[in-house]
Formats: C-alpha cells, structure tokens, sequence
C-alpha cells in the first residue's frame, strides 16, 4: 500500500526514511514540515538584524516597528501550524 516500509501495529508509521522522495503520505508530511518550519524560522529572525538600518532609509516609527513585529510573529505561527 505505501512505498516505505511502515509498522503496521504502530498506525503505519514509517520506518525508514527516503530524503528525495516526496510520496504519499509519509516523506510529503516530513518535507511540508521541514519547509514549514523554516519558512517561520526566516520570517521570525529575518529582519533583525537588519532593523535599525531599515529603520533609518523608510523613516518609520516605532509603532510602524511594532506592527511589522507582530506581523511577523503572525507569519511564523501560521506556518508552524500550517
């Protein structure tokens, strides 16, 4: 029934793994999760380190600077639950 042998007393979960695999259901969930959590991993932390000088060139406020962070904190939470 699936191309990766699963343990069919454990839920069919999978026991070994195929990284360049994208089939059904096993290795897509484990690439969609990767992918996921490194989409919120790049839109938490992107732009700090680059704030102040952000900051400085768009002339925005500190409110400004609160919204895009709660922005982003949005963004890094739908995608870890996505």
């Amino acid at each position: 029934q699936y191309t990766l042998r699963v343990d069919e007393h454990d839920h069919d979960k999978a026991k070994e793994v195929h990284l360049f695999s994208v089939d059904r259901p096993h290795m897509r969930a484990f690439h969609c999760s990767w992918f996921a959590l490194f989409c919120a991993f790049l839109i938490w932390f992107s732009i700090s380190p680059l704030l102040s000088q952000i900051r400085d060139d768009l002339d925005i406020s500190n409110e400004d600077i609160w919204t895009s962070s709660l922005a982003s904190l949005q963004g890094a939470l739908f995608m870890r639950f996505l």
